[in-house]
């Protein structure tokens, strides 16, 4: 069987990763919906797409019916839940762009229109589908841990990357962005509801915006990076996107549509200077979650990190497991034997190699050949232990999931 998928967001998500991921692994893309008229175009040669099954207009391309097995969700943030309701109605299989939604009251209603649907979502909780992270499960399942305790999650942002998608990208405002925690750790707080493996009670933290405010600019500092006299400044876009690989992310998000480098720096967005731009999202912030199982996590996510990785201990009765994702080493040490076992896992690949696999889970899915990934209903305890941060960082308050 050839699954036959359309592209509902023809951005770095939906078309550089997923539509690339589909047809190298089998799958046929055969429409396109994207409101950039030279974005849909250049997608479209690129996957040899005539012009009438491309679509500037979602309405125009639900009104043709349903008229594939399956549609991947990748438009922004605020524009998931329509579209995903729409094709539940018309029975589609969804891969749903997180975070799923930006209101809490939508979580429900997505869950009563996959219930009336012959159609079923997978939320694009990609780590869950890397070799790492399922080795680290694994142990889990081994038992050689004993009974899980604790959790300590750090997920490493580098300030690089936080100053490209938080500070000049499409994440730098909530609203209308998604809150920092949902926008950049959903994928960690899934990960968290994975390993503990209980739904999630209560959830506290506290965050803020520590540094990229006009205050902290250095004297002399320009409104844009390619007209600034300061030297030195780790958060130069000159400097962060001059070296890196054209091809690929995140230079690909500046150049979309044909724009030159230059031109992007000197005109676009992510050329301006960080201490300007106008961002309000959190820069450092440290959640806690306790979990029905008794299970206590502490998740970390910072920008302030060299490095854009993710970092974890488990603690348990019987061993406690520490694992660096960028590395791929799990260490796995055994109270009751006093030894300690170093695992290496292959961690190579965007999102470490879950981008792919979560495509290939997803169409064995399509194919038959297996279950939905993850069930919706647990794929949104990710977004209600968000809603609730975002609540309770605003509040100092302890707040109920």
């Amino acid at each position: 069987m050839t699954p036959t998928v359309a592209i509902l967001g023809c951005g770095n998500r939906g078309a550089d990763v997923y539509a690339r991921h589909l047809t190298a692994q089998g799958a046929r893309v055969t429409h396109l919906v994207d409101s950039r008229p030279a974005r849909l175009a250049e997608v479209a040669a690129r996957l040899g797409l005539a012009p009438e099954v491309c679509f500037l207009d979602e309405a125009a391309f639900f009104a043709l019916g349903r008229v594939a097995d399956a549609l991947v969700i990748a438009t922004p943030d605020d524009a998931h839940v329509e579209p995903c309701v729409r094709a539940l109605s018309l029975g589609y299989d969804v891969l749903l762009e997180k975070p799923v939604c930006l209101a809490e009251a939508d979580l429900g209603r997505l869950l009563a229109a996959e219930a009336a649907s012959a159609g079923r979502v997978t939320v694009c909780h990609v780590l869950r589908a890397t070799a790492f992270f399922r080795a680290v499960r694994g142990v889990l399942d081994s038992g050689r841990l004993g009974r899980l305790v604790g959790i300590q999650h750090v997920e490493n942002v580098a300030y690089w990357h936080y100053a490209h998608s938080y500070v000049r990208g499409n994440w730098a405002q909530s609203p209308p962005a998604a809150p920092f925690v949902l926008a950049k750790s959903g994928h960690d707080l899934d990960l968290l509801r994975w390993f503990a493996d209980a739904p999630p009670l209560r959830v506290s933290s506290e965050g803020r915006l520590n540094h990229f405010r006009p205050e902290e600019a250095p004297p002399g500092a320009s409104d844009r990076c390619v007209t600034c006299p300061v030297p030195d400044c780790p958060y130069d876009a000159r400097r962060i996107y001059a070296g890196r690989d054209p091809a690929h992310w995140p230079v690909t998000v500046l150049t979309a549509g044909g724009v030159s480098l230059a031109d992007a720096l000197a005109r676009g967005p992510y050329g301006r200077c960080v201490y300007g731009a106008g961002n309000t999202v959190p820069d450092h912030q440290a959640v806690t979650v306790t979990f029905a199982n008794g299970v206590t996590a502490q998740l970390t996510v910072s920008a302030f990190t060299h490095n854009n990785t993710r970092t974890l201990k488990l603690l348990g009765t019987h061993g406690e497991l520490r694992g660096h994702m960028e590395r791929g080493e799990i260490e796995v040490h055994d109270f009751r034997t006093g030894t300690a076992e170093r695992l290496r896992v292959d961690a190579s690949g965007n999102h470490g190699g879950g981008d792919e696999a979560l495509v290939a889970a997803w169409l064995a899915f399509l194919r038959g050949e297996a279950g939905v990934p993850t069930p919706l209903a647990e794929s949104l305890d990710s977004h209600r232990m968000a809603f609730a941060a975002e609540r309770a960082r605003a509040k100092g308050t302890v707040e109920r999931v």
